[in-house]
């Protein structure tokens, strides 16, 4: 299945991604440390079972040395009975004649080939049994990613085995895109959602190319997209410090400030870069410095899970978070202490996405299918105060998982959701209308996710694990309410 989706903005890849590079003493001794590495329950109930049986293996053993024994003395006799033909065998030899071996003449000996010229060529260009020469080429031509090329990263978890697979979309000549897994990156634990941020974390100068992922794990991992094989993640943020066994009780010592539950939703501020906000099950939202592995903000204003995070594109310290208490919380983080501002939803949030084209207009998705709409210039701190939402559209027949804004075409919305279908909304003034429905065969709907490169693109994960592209603008309902700006947009994607 495919949890979640992010782009990655065109030309900050590398065009040749860097060989990963093994892990130092002091890394290797900081995962034994942390018990990443110990052996599960599951092995230290083998080894009891393993104990259990050395006794009973003991009573066992003279009797299998005593069954050898008699099947050693029964050989024994058999040889015994057995002629062992020593005449032939000296008629054999003499046949033979190894005393003269090496003087035998070597006349009658042909070569295969015309010398030792043939053995090798100066280059395998002039070698002709090699036939396959411009594949290395192609190779190295398929692994170079392009300025042009878009690229998407999946979450991703097939048969208990969790990863990130790094997609291409390169343009071909033909105008049409063709789609491919650049590279994979194995992750430790089941993940739930992504971010990506160009913050530089190892270097401190210019921008990077990484993704922060959010899993059933406490820890927040971040992974350098542009490293191949990579087997441990640049940074990390949260989890576990020490885990400690004494008999069948098991004690885990949190790193400071720490989540204590699964990761649900993370946002990357893309005005102050060093910064991500994340969500949690443990009830909490939190605000890291990237740079230096810390968190530097705690905010504890809901009272059930929180489901998701976003930062006001427009207003770069103001963050939403939404939670399974029926709350969207409206909060300045540098105001941390105050109780931020309240909307009150009809259900268990699910996604939250703010206008890209309004700066005071934010959409919430639930999980009895419907999506809302607020203004925040609506907000009261008073939390008995009503605050109506401008309109609220019954948009799925199950959860809506996911929303997505596309960045150039105003008032065009995409929903994604548990009942298989994605929906295009056009929500102009307010006044929301369904435009195209799609089945995109991704099953159960959990990431829909517009480029900011190619913006009628639509990337859809789901349940069946098959990233899904959807160009949007062969829609005709599209094309009529926004031709002008089908111009902007990418290539049409390979049907």
């Amino acid at each position: 299945m495919i949890a979640a989706i992010s782009w990655v903005p065109k030309g900050v890849a590398k065009a040749v991604p860097a060989a990963a590079e093994p892990p130092s003493k002091e890394e290797i001794e900081e995962l034994l440390k942390s018990g990443l590495l110990d052996k599960s329950e599951d092995s230290d109930n083998e080894e009891a079972e393993e104990d259990m049986n050395v006794d009973e293996f003991k009573e066992n053993e003279d009797d299998e040395v005593a069954v050898a024994l008699a099947a050693a003395n029964a050989l024994g006799k058999a040889t015994k009975d057995v002629s062992l033909g020593t005449d032939d065998i000296a008629n054999g030899l003499k046949e033979l004649n190894m005393e003269k071996y090496d003087d035998d003449e070597e006349a009658d000996i042909e070569l295969f080939g015309s010398g030792l010229k043939d053995l090798y060529y100066p280059s395998n260009d002039m070698d002709p049994y090699l036939k396959d020469k411009d594949n290395d080429s192609e190779e190295d031509e398929d692994m170079t990613i392009k300025p042009d090329d878009s690229i998407i990263v999946c979450a991703r978890n097939d048969d208990d085995v969790s990863h990130l697979e790094i997609w291409i979309l390169e343009v071909l000549s033909d105008g049409t895109v063709n789609m491919y897994v650049h590279h994979e990156i194995i992750i430790p634990a089941f993940p739930l959602c992504t971010a990506w941020l160009d913050c530089p974390i190892k270097s401190g100068e210019g921008k990077g190319n990484f993704i922060a992922v959010g899993s059933m794990e406490l820890a927040i991992e971040i992974w350098d997209l542009d490293i191949l094989d990579e087997v441990q993640p640049a940074a990390v943020l949260g989890g576990i410090a020490d885990v400690k066994k004494k008999g069948k009780k098991k004690t885990i010592k949190y790193k400071k400030d720490s989540h204590s539950d699964s990761v649900l939703g993370l946002a990357w501020n893309k005005e102050y870069r060093n910064i991500l906000a994340s969500a949690s099950a443990d009830q909490s939202v939190k605000v890291w410095d990237v740079n230096t592995s810390s968190c530097t903000v705690t905010m504890n204003d809901h009272t059930d899970k929180v489901q998701a995070v976003a930062w006001n594109p427009f207003k770069s310290s103001v963050l939403l978070s939404g939670s399974f208490d029926h709350t969207v919380c409206l909060k300045d983080v540098r105001c941390p202490s105050h109780s931020g501002f309240k909307f009150p939803v009809s259900a268990d949030v699910e996604s939250l996405a703010w206008d890209p084209h309004s700066e005071d207009s934010f959409v919430v998705s639930l999980e009895n299918g419907t999506v809302t709409s607020f203004d925040i210039r609506l907000a009261r701190s008073d939390p008995t105060s009503a605050r109506k939402p401008i309109f609220t559209i019954h948009a799925h027949d199950k959860a809506v998982s996911s929303m997505s804004f596309s960045p150039l075409v105003p008032d065009l919305l995409a929903t994604g959701s548990t009942d298989k279908m994605v929906k295009l909304w056009d929500l102009s003034n307010n006044q929301p209308s369904c435009i195209a429905t799609r089945n995109p065969k991704a099953g159960a709907v959990f990431s829909v996710s517009f480029s900011d490169d190619c913006p009628f693109f639509l990337a859809i994960g789901g349940s069946k694990g098959k990233l899904q592209l959807w160009d949007v603008s062969s829609e005709d309902a599209v094309l009529k309410r926004y031709g002008k700006y089908v111009a902007q947009k990418g290539p049409l994607p390979k049907s």
